[in-house]
């Protein structure tokens, strides 16, 4: 080493504190921007709401909260755990939401890196791996579904966080799948991870004749769920048994499927058939495309590719959900990471069958980023009744792009096993690296 060139000590800093740099202004670009747009944060303050009406020993699903009279849609653990919200006057409430949520895009990016690409912790790799969470966190902070859940205080970042939090944990972690059981009993949709789980360490048990990791994170994530929801059947026994009984079926206090900021299958249908309740069609629907995503999922699990098992999960979930509104495709984080890796020449003999990182990562990045769900028509007047198809189109940008997704992976199944085997000890290596392992890290 030349007396001139910097040591390895003193240079590696920079790029970590440049990305620091970088991701701080993004964030603070992000907050003013906000504060211009004056968003209202509608979402957290029902979440208040819902919390002064648990301390007050009120009706949970008889409330009603802020100028759009929202109702409570969420299980009544979830009015537990919004009652710090009322500790606190609003507009610092408002402010302590913005900066979590904030915090919470990084613990994404950074999950999601470690999902897609697990390793031994190397205190190089863990520079590497925070250097390139801060450079994507101050990218995706600006995409749509991220903007959306900080303007109204949504708590989709953090289930999404809970969720990667155990399929990222080391393998034999005891407390792999308690997040999953908790963000199940704060909000329904995450179960289907436990779906997943369950169809998983079952075929790898029967295969293997042995407890695995998926099977166990399953049972955990049961146990908590159901320990959570039994403790509140018995603390809030009226409210319970409003929401198990009555609640959960009445999809219409949630909103109208047809609006445009339903991006779910019954989104689709509702605004393609000029109705509001697209009624068996959906389910029909919602069951051949919800069946075939969970196959792709838990044949991807049992081969050892949990990225992939985790993030077509979410999307089918998103999917088959009677209501998906557009900031709950945070998993579009997720998803984008493992687009751009699985593109890349390292990943092997998938590689060439998958397009160029530029082409699959920036066309599903635009759809996320590009806003074009809301160019259509969209107000309280339900205009999406009455869409002309160049509408119909813009309002389905995320069914379109996750049913690419879901077309996509399942041609790269179908191209690889018609891929002659290459014999050697370095392909067989890669096809048998430890498949009954939930997380390695």
């Amino acid at each position: 080493m030349s007396p001139s060139a910097p040591s390895p000590s003193r240079a590696r800093p920079w790029p970590l504190v440049a990305a620091a740099a970088v991701c701080l202004f993004s964030f603070a670009a992000f907050w003013v921007a906000q504060r211009v747009a004056h968003v209202n944060m509608l979402d957290v303050m029902v979440y208040r709401a819902e919390a002064e009406t648990l301390r007050a020993g009120g009706d949970l699903y008889a409330m009603r909260a802020t100028s759009a009279n929202l109702a409570m849609t969420y299980p009544p653990f979830a009015a537990v755990l919004f009652l710090p919200l009322t500790l606190v006057d609003v507009p610092l409430m408002r402010t302590l939401s913005t900066a979590g949520n904030l915090l919470l895009v990084v613990a994404l990016v950074r999950l999601s890196l470690r999902l897609v690409r697990p390793a031994p912790a190397t205190p190089e790799r863990r520079a590497d791996l925070w250097r390139t969470t801060l450079w994507v966190a101050a990218v995706v902070v600006w995409c749509e579904p991220v903007w959306t859940t900080l303007r109204y205080g949504q708590i989709n970042l953090l289930v999404a966080v809970a969720v990667l939090w155990d399929f990222t944990r080391r393998e034999g972690n005891r407390w792999a799948g308690l997040g999953i059981g908790l963000a199940t009993a704060v909000k329904l949709t995450p179960g289907l991870f436990v779906v997943l789980l369950l169809a998983a360490g079952l075929l790898l048990w029967r295969r293997d004749r042995g407890m695995n990791q998926w099977l166990r994170t399953a049972l955990t994530a049961t146990g908590a769920f159901l320990v959570t929801t039994l403790a509140m059947v018995v603390a809030l026994p009226a409210d319970s048994k409003t929401f198990w009984t009555r609640t959960l079926f009445e999809t219409g206090r949630v909103g109208h499927k047809e609006e445009t900021a339903n991006q779910s299958l019954s989104g689709v249908l509702a605004r393609l058939m000029h109705t509001d309740e697209p009624g068996l069609w959906w389910l029909a629907a919602a069951v051949l495309l919800g069946g075939a995503a969970m196959a792709l999922a838990v044949r991807a699990a049992v081969r050892g590719d949990r990225a992939v098992a985790v993030v077509v999960t979410a999307f089918a979930a998103l999917m088959v959900s009677p209501i998906s509104w557009s900031h709950h495709w945070v998993w579009c984080v997720p998803l984008l990471i493992l687009l751009h890796d699985r593109a890349t020449p390292s990943f092997g003999p998938v590689a060439r069958v998958v397009p160029p990182a530029w082409q699959a990562t920036g066309a599903v990045g635009l759809a996320f980023a590009s806003f074009a769900l809301w160019w259509v028509p969209h107000d309280p007047g339900r205009p999406e009744l009455d869409q002309n198809a160049g509408q119909m189109l813009l309002s389905a940008v995320y069914p379109l792009t996750a049913t690419a997704v879901f077309a996509g992976y399942a041609l790269v199944v179908w191209r690889t096993r018609r891929t002659p085997r290459i014999p050697g000890p370095r392909r067989e290596t890669v096809v048998a690296r430890e498949p009954q392992a939930v997380a390695k890290e």
